[in-house]
């Protein structure tokens, strides 16, 4: 009895599977749909078009229409002024977060600026004024409730760097500090420039993983350079690179280090090291790991000066000018040979400060479900270092550290940011004079806890696993910084990010496809094993736009798909290929050369006795092969809506009653 039943059963759905395959065909045969051809469009729409699609993706117009002319001057000053919008919902319970988170970050900044303008070659109160005046301009135009302004590792030590080169800081301080403001200026002009002509698209071309292999190289070139205030060395290489400074290091061992300055050093790296475990490991105590450096700071000063350690050869901060910032619009270079240098290395930091700051941004954005502009980013980031260079800043851009402390310290809006530049102006009026004992090794302790967590290992063993082409290229940006210098790295890290786009452009991906049994759906036989070649049939698909820079690719590609396949044929007695059909569903747009190339394909193939016959061309593919005559070339009755009803087209029935 069951095995009746099994026969019956297994009858059943055989003959099932038989007639619904049998509706299939008569659906695919019986549909009379064919590709569909857009009309042509003339000039002036294409440009239309293709402006709107780069720079106004996001139709950022949209809310001004049918407004009111008060509504439309109300909406255009909050485009540029958020304050103007988020500051009438503000509440009294949003302003207890903000002024926790503020003091929070203000505790971790003082004594991070007063490092980073050490690493900058910069007096020591220039990072203190970075962290006083662009805050206030950020919280006002920018779109971020959690990023935090001020001076950060990698750019202060790209701009310490570059200046060097041009200018001693210690021959010609006045001079190197001319330039730096001079390319501060450029750094916010280029910032400005590049979200009010809407191109932020252009710092998409720093891929992730060049991006993480350059602040991992960074982070290491940065840590290295602190040994000299970690150690206590006067004679100090000015170079950058991993081999200069060991050697300075060592050549120094037997009479440039102090030993009180590295129980110093050593002794409070290590207090910061455990503060930021316990902080990263308990999230309700990140508070410990916020003002470890200002305990830090407060502990040391005055250990070094109830002992008087300074007279015994550990350096000390020294004199930190008291006073709030002091106008440096008259020190600008808008003339001379310093121009073009200030204009070189503003370019530089404006576009590395840029990067940091929109990528710090979108990851708090995303934290906490909301959207920020990055073009209204860029003219914010730009315009408030275009108002530091006019009050002695110099760069500054958005801090992870201080970002992820605001984060976790509960800040609601851009308002934590004006706490902090509140307490950094109050320290500039008031307790300036109380950091004169404050020793370099500390500063360097601070620094190198920093720029720990920039060295990304999770991301890296991500990008290995995922793309080795990618983590090549995070390679060659992060041997570029530690070996070279920051600023070849920098350039590294873009030229392996242009060559990764021109080998994508230049060799786009093939597939030859096969018939996935029992369906009408062809894949690439390299992921499904199981599909099936249909006989006298070639299937390839194109996976990327055909344009001048791969034209020629695409078609040898395609000859070397068939002349295997031929080989094949003839070591398997296989019947002849006939037809080769193109699936072009990825080719999303197609040049002159692109059809040029299709055309040299046909003439190749007729040659041979072989059909050439397109699938699913998209719109304006089809377009431009009709506006070219293609379409006449190899007759209307070659293009097919799918690679299903091609195959039927131009197999045996015997063959299409198996598919």
């Amino acid at each position: 009895m069951p095995p009746a039943v099994s026969d019956g059963g297994e009858g059943l759905d055989a003959d099932i599977t038989s007639r619904t395959s049998s509706h299939r065909r008569m659906d695919s045969a019986q549909h009379g749909y064919k590709v569909g051809v857009p009309p042509n469009k003339n000039l002036l729409a294409e440009f239309s078009d293709a402006v709107k699609e780069t720079f106004f993706a996001d139709d950022p117009l949209r809310q001004y229409k049918d407004q009111s002319k008060s509504k439309k001057i109300c909406l255009g000053l909050q485009h540029f002024f958020p304050v103007l919008d988020w500051g009438r919902h503000y509440t009294l319970g949003k302003f207890k977060g903000d002024l926790i988170a503020g003091l929070t970050i203000a505790s971790l900044c003082i004594p991070q600026d007063i490092g980073y303008a050490k690493l900058a070659n910069l007096p020591p109160h220039f990072g203190l004024y970075s962290s006083f005046v662009p805050p206030l301009i950020y919280a006002a135009m920018g779109s971020s409730r959690d990023i935090a302004i001020g001076p950060v590792a990698v750019v202060s030590l790209l701009l310490g760097t570059l200046l060097q080169n041009e200018i001693d800081p210690k021959k010609n301080p006045m001079e190197y500090n001319r330039l730096a403001f001079t390319a501060t200026f450029f750094a916010g002009v280029t910032q400005v420039a590049l979200g009010f002509f809407r191109l932020g698209f252009i710092i998409e071309f720093l891929s992730h993983a060049v991006i993480v292999g350059f602040m991992a190289g960074a982070a290491i070139t940065i840590a290295l350079q602190q040994l000299k205030g970690l150690l206590g060395i006067a004679n100090f290489t000015k170079k950058t690179d991993i081999v200069s400074v060991m050697k300075s290091v060592w050549g120094n061992v037997h009479h440039g280090w102090n030993w009180q300055t590295i129980l110093i050093g050593a002794s409070f790296l290590a207090f910061l090291l455990i503060a930021k475990y316990i902080g990263k490991k308990n999230k309700k105590l990140f508070w410990i790991s916020a003002i470890a450096p200002l305990i830090s700071v407060i502990i040391s000063t005055f250990f070094v000066y109830i002992t008087r350690a300074d007279k015994h050869g550990v350096a000390i901060v020294k004199d930190i000018k008291k006073g709030i910032n002091p106008p440096s619009a008259s020190l600008l270079y808008f003339n001379g040979p310093y121009l073009m240098t200030g204009f070189r290395i503003g370019v530089a930091a404006g576009m590395i400060g840029l990067t940091e700051a929109i990528a710090i941004g979108r990851t708090f954005a995303a934290l906490k479900d909301y959207q920020i502009d990055g073009n209204k980013e860029m003219v914010a980031l730009g315009t408030m270092n275009i108002v530091g260079s006019l009050t002695s800043c110099y760069v500054a851009t958005g801090s992870f550290s201080r970002s992820a402390v605001n984060y976790m310290a509960g800040c609601k809006t851009a308002v934590s940011n004006v706490v902090m530049s509140i307490v950094v102006m109050l320290t500039l009026l008031l307790i300036t004079p109380l950091f004169k004992y404050t020793p370099n090794a500390i500063l360097s302790s601070i620094i190198i806890s920093a720029v720990i967590g920039l060295i990304d290992y999770e991301s890296a063993s991500l990008i290995w696993k995922v793309d080795k082409l990618d983590f090549l290229a995070c390679l060659g940006a992060f041997f570029g910084v530690i070996f070279a210098s920051v600023e070849y790295g920098l350039l590294i890290a873009v030229a392996i990010s242009l060559a990764k786009i021109l080998l994508q452009v230049t060799r786009p991906r093939t597939a030859l496809l096969g018939n996935l049994p029992r369906t009408t759906i062809y894949r690439n036989i390299e992921q499904y094993p199981q599909a099936t070649k249909v006989p006298g049939v070639l299937l390839v698909r194109v996976d990327s736009a055909i344009y001048f820079t791969n034209s020629n690719y695409v078609k040898e590609r395609i000859l070397r798909w068939l002349r295997d396949e031929e080989e094949q044929q003839q070591d398997q007695k296989l019947p002849k290929i006939e037809f080769l059909i193109i699936e072009l569903s990825p080719v999303i747009d197609i040049d002159t050369s692109g059809i040029h190339a299709l055309e040299e394909l046909f003439k190749v193939l007729e040659k041979r006795g072989i059909q050439l016959v397109l699938a699913n061309p998209g719109r304006e593919v089809i377009q431009k092969l009709r506006s070219a005559k293609f379409t006449d070339l190899i007759g209307e009755d070659k293009i097919f809506l799918t690679v299903g009803d091609a195959v039927k087209k131009f197999t045996p029935k015997a063959v299409v009653d198996n598919v």
